[in-house]
């Protein structure tokens, strides 16, 4: 897997995301103000894991409103593998399916080909988005140091938005959702 470097383009895929979502018109002129109400960009990372779907849940419930626009961004290492591609797609297309249902948001995915922190970080550039949301590893604070996380990486060198990084439940957590 070749890295993304600083300067040099990437490889990516957009995802077309299903015809379910009904297009939603931008938002209408405020009544006191007379100003085009702006949603803000969001990014998501996502991955396959529950960690990662428990930071989009977080997100859709915590964060997110009515005009904004969420982005998904997945990192594989080939985006010309269409094993990979068909599996990521398919997971993009069910989470813009329930964003759309509970936050009425709209969505645009990207499966991007490269290392996970480091493809985060230049979506983040590219959109600057009003924040970055994505979950932890999982990981033991030792194999943390050794190994070091996609979370801490974007959260040192993400320099576009503000890094959100949501803990993943534990097992016995009782979800209030």
């Amino acid at each position: 897997m070749e890295t993304v470097m600083e300067d040099e383009e990437y490889n990516y895929r957009e995802v077309v995301l299903p015809s379910l979502i009904p297009v939603v018109a931008e938002p209408g002129l405020e009544r006191e103000t007379g100003e085009r109400r702006r949603g803000r960009d969001i990014v998501i990372a996502v991955d396959h894991g529950p960690k990662s779907k428990h930071a989009f849940d977080w997100a859709l419930i915590h964060l997110v409103r009515l005009a904004d626009t969420i982005h998904l961004v997945h990192a594989v290492s080939s985006v010309r593998n269409q094993i990979v591609y068909d599996t990521s797609q398919g997971l993009m297309e069910k989470l813009a399916v329930e964003a759309f249902e509970v936050a009425m948001v709209r969505s645009t995915a990207r499966i991007i080909e490269g290392d996970a922190g480091k493809v985060i970080c230049k979506e983040a550039e590219r959109l600057k988005p009003a924040a970055v949301v994505m979950g932890t590893r999982g990981r033991s604070l030792i194999q943390s140091v050794l190994q070091g996380s996609v979370s801490e990486y974007c959260f040192h060198n993400c320099k576009a938005a503000p890094v959100i990084i949501v803990p993943g439940k534990e097992a016995g957590d009782v979800s209030l959702i």
